[in-house]
């Protein structure tokens, strides 16, 4: 299956042809070049263009996608392992409203010192975070 772009800015097909008949038609357009668009589709889609122009559409469109892309921050809480009801419930909130603007959330507990012989319940922090979440 051979298409053409058109002046609309669709696709215009040209029908079914061989690879030799395609290419022929390629010459005859102004010595245009055949692409593969889609080999897996029954039959294989080419389309007749300039294969530079085709190439800088190509980055073009992709450089704009990925500018309009939002990137994906992390926003960490921290907390310590002996931390109060209300300010646990603060830290709770703040995550939650991180996953809902799309963002990933790192929760640190910090220790000080010997507090470090406590980690199961610094453990158990972030497990119970990350259920309530």
């Amino acid at each position: 299956r051979v298409v053409t772009p058109s002046d609309a800015g669709k696709d215009e097909p040209l029908g079914i042809m061989s690879k030799s008949e395609a290419l022929a038609k390629a010459k005859e357009m102004g010595n245009l070049d055949l692409i593969l668009i889609n080999e897996n589709s029954v039959p294989p889609v080419c389309k007749i263009v300039d294969y530079s122009k085709w190439r800088y559409m190509k980055e073009k469109k992709a450089k704009e996608l990925k500018k309009n892309a939002k990137a994906v921050e992390v926003k960490e809480v921290k907390m310590s392992y002996k931390i109060d009801v209300h300010d646990y419930g603060v830290r709770m909130k703040a995550a939650a409203k991180f996953l809902k603007q799309g963002n990933r959330v790192k929760c640190t507990v910090m220790f000080k010192g010997r507090e470090i012989q406590h980690e199961k319940l610094g453990f158990d922090l972030l497990h119970r975070l990350a259920d309530e979440l």
